[in-house]
């Protein structure tokens, strides 16, 4: 079953439509496959999937391939032929243009560089994640919030087809998915290193307490974090530094990008053990900034924490505005006194809470409670910026 994702369609039509090469960056398993064959069918002459050896066979001399190619060519994995990208640039600098070209990629740091560096004016970008819950709809948001965005994870048919499919996919991650990005770290080291900052979630990371507990370097775990990042298997969410007197915290904090992951890796099967387990709290926070941040397309991300206590989940900058939100697992939010330093230093326009619950209510002038539920709806994001 193909889940619509319509908002995601549109955007690659129009950046199609402006640009001569987009590519659709994300993790592995997505839909970035299933996304594109809704432009060109996999057995066209224009598709290539550089997993099939036919594929690949095609591709043998590159240049003769794609140069008589016209419309919409689709490159599928193209990660693993990075020398494509001066043959790219020469196809798409013809006049008139032929054909325009939509790759897809697993993401790394190495690909965006490569990519950006050696199509510079010609490429456009769209990032692209498991799915929204503004495309499974509210209905359907503690199951999404359980399994995750990933596809098959979440249109799995139980909670237990759902778990071992994502334990599949950390091993198949960690065993091929890695190397085939030019990863050369065992898969059990790494393993390690991703289940311990599965405890780090929420939390500022600390690189000397993981290194001493994992007997590595700091620069190692540094390393490793950055690799994982870079796969879009975790956030590094910077902090935001105001000019103030207060001491303020410059280390990030660590989420992972998809529940239903980290939910595998702290052994939580269902609905019930994540009710209960010490982590609900952080793993709500990490969902509802997921999915803000998919919700408002902002231009700037940050959190904010200063060592005395105050400290505020997120601050987006949109369209020129401050924006701050704050993440509550409780039925009832209230105004804290760190709500009130935020406000005031970092100069917020508006703060929004948001809760589990169903009802909307302003909690004082510039602060407002929302359900996430309501970012389904897509009806908070005008303007730029939240509506109040």
């Amino acid at each position: 079953m193909i889940h619509p994702r319509p908002q995601l369609q549109q955007a690659i039509e129009r950046a199609l439509a402006r640009s001569r090469v987009v590519a659709l960056i994300g993790p592995r398993q997505c839909g970035k496959t299933t996304l594109a064959r809704q432009f060109v069918s996999p057995d066209s002459l224009n598709y290539f999937d550089l997993e099939d050896p036919i594929s690949l066979a095609r591709l043998d001399q590159p240049m003769t391939a794609l140069q008589r190619l016209t419309g919409l060519v689709v490159i599928d994995e193209i990660q693993r032929r990075s020398d494509l990208f001066p043959i790219l640039r020469v196809l798409c600098d013809r006049t008139p243009l032929p054909a325009r070209f939509l790759i897809l990629g697993s993401a790394s740091p190495e690909l965006l560089c490569q990519s950006s560096e050696t199509l510079a004016g010609r490429l456009e970008i769209i990032r692209m994640a498991g799915f929204s819950l503004a495309e499974v709809g509210a209905e359907m948001q503690m199951q999404h919030w359980v399994r995750g965005g990933f596809p098959l994870s979440y249109l799995a048919l139980s909670e237990a087809d759902s778990l071992a499919w994502r334990k599949n996919f950390v091993q198949t991650f960690l065993e091929r998915d890695l190397p085939q990005l030019g990863v050369n770290i065992p898969s059990s080291a790494m393993f390690r290193f991703w289940n311990m900052l599965a405890h780090y979630h929420a939390q500022v990371w600390n690189a000397a307490e993981v290194a001493r507990a994992l007997d590595l370097s700091e620069s190692t775990v540094r390393r490793y974090l950055d690799l994982l990042e870079g796969a879009f298997m975790v956030r590094q969410l910077r902090p935001w530094f105001a000019n103030l007197s207060k001491r303020q915290v410059k280390s990030p904090k660590i989420y992972f990008r998809d529940t239903g992951i980290l939910h595998q890796m702290l052994g939580i099967r269902e609905e019930r053990d994540l009710w209960l387990h010490p982590k609900s709290g952080a793993s709500w926070e990490g969902y509802v900034i997921e999915e803000v941040i998919k919700a408002t397309d902002p231009d700037e991300v940050y959190f904010w924490a200063t060592h005395a206590g105050a400290e505020l989940d997120l601050l987006l900058f949109i369209a020129g505005r401050r924006v701050g939100v704050e993440c509550k697992r409780v039925d009832a939010p209230r105004l804290t006194p760190s709500m009130r330093i935020a406000l005031e230093d970092l100069a917020l326009d508006h703060l929004f809470v948001f809760y589990p619950g169903e009802r909307p209510y302003l909690l004082a002038e510039r602060v407002t409670v929302l359900p996430l539920s309501h970012l389904a709806h897509g009806d908070q994001v005008l303007d730029g910026g939240f509506s109040s």
